[in-house]
């Protein structure tokens, strides 16, 4: 346990000291790292919470479901409410819906109306909302196949038009992940290669007391990591800054920006999850493009 704490005292105080000796080198690796994590911090934030204003636009579209001649609304509203991507169903019997009709035909003599079609000519009817805007088809063809059920209508188009923008913003994130990955990646690497490179002496006198290729590199590769999680912490301040800011500016207007408000709040998972992603992506980052410096000279 001794000769275990002794190497890992040796390493930290390594990578420490290849920190304070590559100075500006240093700033220009982690200002750089937190550019990129920033910018992947709030590409991510901005698709999850473009997401929920999606989930919340799909979910106030409503499915309008006819019903047999003689089915109660009622008493199928409480079946389909046991569906687990429901999130409301309201039943209109017949004699509302004719009502509602009657009052916006600007009939008056609801009664005469009614005689002179031989009754009530409506069934009972059913408007259904769902939890998310993809769940919306589903839905709709469970309904369908209901014995009781005669007719379901609901706007197709614009619940397509939302799964395809939905998906869209998921393949772009993916994109801008993959080039900012890359550049920091390319940054990091320079960065690692100029302090080896300035390290050349000191490394040639290990190399001839016998240290091995690993216990030379490996502070650089704790470098490496370190850049990647000091930018990510940067990253992470700068994105609650901006949280902060616009949860205040929202809380000035609450009547102009309440439905907004709403869909850009992040959950508690999510709130968790953002900063995880960004120490991860940085410490990735970090010791990729460590290991592709110091990999060249590892080799001679």
């Amino acid at each position: 346990m001794f000769k275990f704490l002794t190497k890992v005292d040796y390493l930290l105080r390594e990578t420490l000291l290849g920190l304070r000796r590559g100075g500006w080198m240093n700033w220009a690796a982690v200002s750089t790292v937190t550019v990129l994590l920033f910018l992947f911090g709030i590409s991510l934030q901005a698709t999850w919470q473009l997401e929920g204003l999606l989930n919340q636009f799909g979910s106030q579209l409503e499915i309008s479901v006819y019903l047999d001649s003689g089915v109660s609304a009622e008493q199928l509203a409480r079946q389909v409410e046991q569906f687990p991507e429901v999130a409301q169903v309201t039943a209109i019997t017949k004699e509302e819906a004719w009502q509602a009709l009657t009052t916006d035909l600007g009939i008056s003599d609801i009664a005469s109306a009614t005689e002179q079609l031989n009754g009530n000519p409506l069934v009972d009817e059913m408007k259904v909302k769902v939890r998310t805007s993809e769940a919306v088809p589903a839905v709709a063809q469970r309904l369908q196949q209901l014995s009781e059920v005669d007719e379901v209508l609901y706007v197709a188009e614009a619940v397509q038009r939302l799964a395809e923008l939905n998906q869209g913003l998921r393949w772009l994130s993916l994109g801008v992940i993959s080039i900012l990955s890359l550049t920091a990646t390319a940054v990091i690497t320079t960065t690692i290669r100029l302090i080896v490179l300035a390290r050349r002496r000191e490394i040639e006198v290990m190399q001839l007391v016998g240290a091995t290729s690993i216990w030379i590199y490996f502070p650089f590769i704790l470098q490496g990591i370190a850049f990647g999680v000091a930018g990510a912490g940067v990253a992470w301040g700068l994105l609650l800054g901006i949280h902060q800011f616009v949860k205040q500016l929202s809380a000035q207007q609450p009547d102009f920006v309440q439905f907004l408000t709403t869909g850009l709040q992040l959950s508690a998972e999510q709130k968790l999850l953002l900063p995880v992603s960004l120490i991860a992506l940085g410490s990735a980052i970090g010791l990729v493009g460590s290991l592709l410096a110091v990999r060249k000279f590892a080799r001679q």
